[in-house]
Parts: structure tokens; sequence; C-alpha cells
């Protein structure tokens, strides 16, 4: 599906990205894994090389933008091309508070990775897809950036942004090939969520029953989205966000909240935990 092509994908040792890596090879594509985490991205891109398939590794930082030039100038001198750029990383904990009381700093962070990376990354990308006259960028969204929670400005605005920037690029690249989407996620059982799940295994149940499929999703579930979305079969797709939630933004709020409660009396009035 992807046999030939050159992807770069951010944050790609672990969770979604490193999902996403695993994809894109499986379907034939070389990728190029860049991350701060160096050490689980060389053991994702070994995974890769077990499994038939081609992977590289850079140690980026995405806040930094001279070392987004240099990932994408790796790709190019690795394999020759650039056809696929997946806007994942994200460095760093999400920071808390409203208008009132986020800092300056920590907007400023917040803004620098999630947003002017993307920006950054397709900047030094495209070109060299626009000399293939074909290419594709994935940016990674959130649900986050479709429904709002209260102390969480700097996540929500950011994610907002990201499907905002992807429209406003599918434009402009429109005409030279390339074509630019986004994918919003739910909950996904990463590696990280993992462990947080652990404190509180048996609070799963009830977590899932917020999504009409009755689960939390897998990182799978967005790396299939991925490569469809790089793929030809979606040749005539830009500009769209694609969201992958288990149908939990498509839900009416009041249903929910009675099926939780009911849900909550059967299990026989079990505490919720502080932090899910």
């Amino acid at each position: 599906m992807l046999d030939g092509l050159v992807a770069l994908v951010t944050g790609g040792a672990n969770g979604i990205g490193g999902a996403t890596v695993r994809r894109l090879a499986e379907a034939g594509a070389k990728v190029v894994i860049a991350d701060f985490d160096e050490e689980g991205a060389a053991a994702n891109a070994e995974r890769v090389r077990a499994a038939g398939g081609e992977a590289t590794v850079i140690r980026t930082d995405i806040s930094q933008t001279e070392q987004i030039e240099a990932m994408v100038a790796y790709a190019v001198e690795t394999w020759g091309r650039l056809d696929l750029l997946v806007n994942n990383a994200w460095r760093g904990q999400e920071p808390d508070g409203s208008a009132l009381t986020l800092t300056e700093t920590a907007w400023d962070y917040a803004m620098n990775v999630m947003v002017k990376s993307h920006y950054w990354a397709a900047r030094q990308a495209v070109p060299h897809m626009a000399k293939q006259g074909k290419g594709s960028i994935v940016n990674i969204s959130s649900v986050h950036g479709l429904l709002m929670a209260e102390g969480k400005l700097a996540y929500e605005g950011a994610k907002s942004a990201v499907i905002g920037i992807t429209r406003q690029m599918a434009c402009d690249f429109g005409p030279m090939g390339v074509r630019v989407n986004a994918i919003c996620p739910g909950h996904i059982m990463t590696e990280r969520m993992q462990e947080r799940w652990q404190k509180n295994p048996s609070l799963l149940p009830f977590f899932a029953q917020q999504y009409p499929l009755r689960r939390v999703g897998q990182t799978d579930d967005i790396a299939n989205g991925v490569a469809f979305l790089c793929s030809d079969q979606a040749g005539f797709i830009t500009g769209h966000t694609l969201v992958i939630d288990g149908g939990v933004t498509i839900q009416f709020q009041e249903d929910m909240s009675l099926r939780l409660a009911q849900f909550y009396r059967d299990s026989e009035g079990m505490l919720l935990p502080d932090e899910v």
C-alpha cells in the first residue's frame, strides 16, 4: 500500500507514534523515527526490522526548530526523498489552567510543541514532496480540539489550532499535490495510560461506559487511520479531520450521564478515582 515511500513520524518511539511507525512499515514504507526518547525509538526501530521492515532513528526535540529542520534533512539524506509526514509528538505534560491561572511560560511551551512544531515540520517537508508532485501530512489533534474541558486552556487551544492549521495548509498545499489531514483520537491505551490504569484497573469498565463502543481505543486504532490517510485510498481526501474516538463525541450528553449513573449503581457504588 505504501511500498517505496519514505515516512517521517515524530514521537515515534511509543504510544500512538510507535504504533504508527510499525503500521506504516508493515504497509511498505521506510520510516524515520524522530523522538526525544532515543532509546525507545531505537527499540521500536528494531521491532520494525525484526518484522522485515525498514526504520531508522534521529533524536529530535520538537521544541527546537533547528532539530525539526535536521530531522527532515536526515530523512531525505538517508533515503533520497520524503513522502509522508506524521506530526504526532508532544513532549511534556499538558499544562493545566484557565486564562486567569495559566502561566505565560506554560502557554508558550504548549503552543510551541503542539502547534508551531507542526507548521515548522511542514515548512521543511513540503518542498521535498512538491518536487515529486505528491505527498501526505497527518497531524494528530485530539477530541479535546472539538470538545472543551475546564482548566485546560493550553491543551484545548493547541489541539483546536491543529485542526485549523490542517485545513489551511490543505488549501495552500493542494495545488502541489500534497494532502493535509488531521486525526482526533479519543482515550487511547498507550503505554503511559496503561501505567495510570494499573493503579485503578477495576474502574476502567466504568470509564469505557462513556463510549458507544464500550471500550477505549488502542494505539493500532489510530495507526490504521494514519495509514489510510497516507495511502492512495485517501487520494481525494484533504483538509479533513478524522475522528477516531469510539463515538464519544457524537452522543447526547444527558443520555451518557444517565447510563453512567446506572452503571455506577449496578456496580454497587464503587468509588471514582481521583484521576483517570
